[in-house]
């Protein structure tokens, strides 16, 4: 076990409204779990995941709850879950997720930002061959036993326990696995009574590219302004 890579963690990326950015994120998350299985945890684990990310960022039982009883109104926008590549300068490739209602707005502010940041929109597949998709937990380290952990879960699918800090400094440990796995391993977690901070999927880098200081400032720039787009949920990127 050692540190774990995380592919969005920059701590040069400036944040902007950070909070309010999270909170419209995980409502349209809501919107689509409660769209697609329905409203209860019981039986929609994407929902479950949408609470415990809920919790991970301080969003209010309140705003959550208000958020399925829209997803259950007729009236409530229809989000595609659309899923952009493209180059930032220097190489580096990025993955754009974003949650939208209107995709003919999103392509063009999408591509906007990359053209102005001096990067590349590109087509379907020409950058999602350089990343995997997993599934990844944040776990808090008290309490547990890490040899226990890896043990008990790795029949479950885990695939890599390391770790990591969050954006605020605190420890915190990194549980990856297979996205097929995705399901089982929060299961796993669930049965042992044990709550995830943040339980989310992500695009790993297969390889990375390595890049100056000078370089990784101007493609954090362009990944800060694809952030602050209201339809962008994520970046992924693999800068060395």
């Amino acid at each position: 076990m050692g540190r774990i890579f995380e592919v969005r963690k920059a701590t040069m990326f400036a944040r902007w409204d950070r909070m309010a950015k999270q909170f419209t994120r995980i409502g349209k998350e809501i919107v689509i779990a409660v769209k697609a299985s329905g409203p209860d945890t019981a039986t929609n684990p994407a929902l479950r995941r949408c609470y415990q990310n809920a919790r991970s960022v301080g969003m209010p039982k309140d705003r959550v709850e208000a958020a399925i009883k829209r997803a259950m109104g007729k009236d409530t926008a229809n989000y595609e879950e659309i899923l952009y590549e493209g180059y930032a300068p220097h190489g580096v490739a990025l993955l754009v997720e974003t949650a939208t209602d209107n995709h003919v707005r999103t392509v063009a502010n999408v591509k906007s930002i990359f053209n102005k940041g001096n990067g590349a929109l590109g087509n379907s597949g020409s950058v999602s061959f350089q990343f995997k998709k997993v599934g990844s937990f944040k776990l808090k380290p008290e309490g547990l036993s890490l040899d226990d952990l890896e043990l008990e879960l790795i029949d479950f699918g885990l695939d890599e326990l390391g770790e990591s800090t969050n954006d605020d400094g605190s420890e915190v440990l990194v549980l990856r696995c297979a996205f097929a796995d995705f399901g089982s391993l929060q299961k796993a977690l669930e049965d042992r009574n044990i709550h995830p901070l943040s339980a989310e999927l992500e695009w790993i880098p297969t390889t990375t590219v390595p890049v100056t200081d000078e370089q990784a400032e101007d493609i954090s720039k362009l990944i800060e302004k694809l952030e602050q787009d209201e339809d962008v949920n994520k970046v992924f990127h693999n800068m060395g």
